[in-house]
């Protein structure tokens, strides 16, 4: 009878290399498989997209006189690109002396607040805050 090496299979030669190369293969093209690239991906395609703003958003706005630039837009867009690179689905973001809650996923701005309304306010069903630089 003839022995045969537990490493070999009878289909596929030996164990584990062919999925050992096809992880390597992964890494290198990606720097860390699947889950980077992908991760990579998502950020690219949101990260193109402009930020939308919801009606609630708009009105908070008004109601508070909040002026929004297009410098402190850049830095809410940055600040929120940055958030999804971290996985973050809903951000309090904040720029000078406003804060924004964005939905990081659809990337839409859902109420601003200005240092005054800042007081009073309890901000709940977010995952992270971010500071826009």
């Amino acid at each position: 009878m003839t022995a045969i090496d537990p490493n070999i299979s009878r289909v596929g030669g030996v164990r584990g290399a062919e999925r050992t190369d096809r992880a390597a293969a992964a890494r290198g093209a990606g720097g860390g498989g699947f889950d980077a690239m992908l991760a990579k991906r998502l950020q690219q395609d949101a990260g193109s997209q402009p930020l939308k703003w919801s009606a609630h958003a708009r009105d908070r706005l008004a109601q508070r006189g909040i002026q929004v630039t297009e410098q402190v837009v850049n830095r809410l867009e940055e600040a929120v690109d940055r958030a999804g690179a971290k996985g973050a689905r809903d951000s309090l973001v904040l720029v000078d002396q406003t804060a924004f809650v964005v939905s990081v996923k659809n990337r839409v701005v859902i109420t601003a607040v200005d240092r005054e309304g800042l007081r009073d306010q309890v901000f709940t069903n977010i995952d992270s805050a971010v500071l826009a630089p």
